[in-house]
């Protein structure tokens, strides 16, 4: 064999090599987004299953309160119709479920507010308890998020950069939204006394 062809094959074999590891790497961050996107869909389940105890908990010391309860649950109702699947969801979607959670998010805070009101609520082991593991199931969320954010971001960094965006796109590997603040979230809000 000649020179220029053991050279070409050479090449070739290096070329499907860089290409097979290309393509892995990418399926495995691929697939870790939709691990965290999995884990913060967990969290959001977790979430809207402390609500009805919560909200039942509540409505039994604010029986006049009850637009705020039936806003809440709604909310969630909301909420827990929406499903998405990562792997290809349109900005749309995504918008309708982030919307969906913080409309989920907003309902509890105007809810936990309205609690507020009535001191025996407040001193109910129960709705401490609930008040509690819902305030962690926020910061979990909270996490979830940005693990969610960071797993997007290193492979919509991988799809974007030379020469692997050659081969996601051949293979079909498109970017993942962000998750991103509520709107309106930038502006602090007012507490009065």
């Amino acid at each position: 064999m000649s020179k220029k062809l053991i050279a070409i094959i050479g090449a070739a074999v290096l070329l499907v090599i860089f290409g097979v590891s290309t393509y892995n790497s990418l399926v495995d961050k691929d697939e870790e987004v939709k691990l965290k996107w999995s884990n913060l869909e967990a969290q959001y389940q977790r979430r809207a299953d402390l609500i009805p105890n919560l909200v039942n908990t509540v409505k039994g010391y604010v029986q006049h309160e009850r637009e705020t309860l039936e806003a809440v649950m709604e909310a969630r109702s909301k909420a827990t119709s929406i499903t998405v699947d990562p792997s290809n969801i349109t900005p749309e979607q995504f918008a309708e479920y982030q919307k969906a959670q913080s409309g989920v998010t907003s309902a509890l805070g105007r809810l936990l507010a309205v609690a507020e009101n009535y001191p025996d609520l407040k001193a109910n082991q129960q709705f401490l308890e609930l008040q509690a593991q819902l305030e962690g199931t926020e910061n979990r969320i909270e996490v979830a998020r940005e693990d969610y954010n960071k797993a997007s971001k290193s492979f919509n960094s991988s799809v974007r950069k030379f020469p692997t965006n050659l081969f996601a796109s051949i293979f079909g590997f498109e970017m993942y939204d962000y998750y991103e603040a509520e709107e309106g979230a930038e502006i602090a809000p007012q507490v009065q006394f």
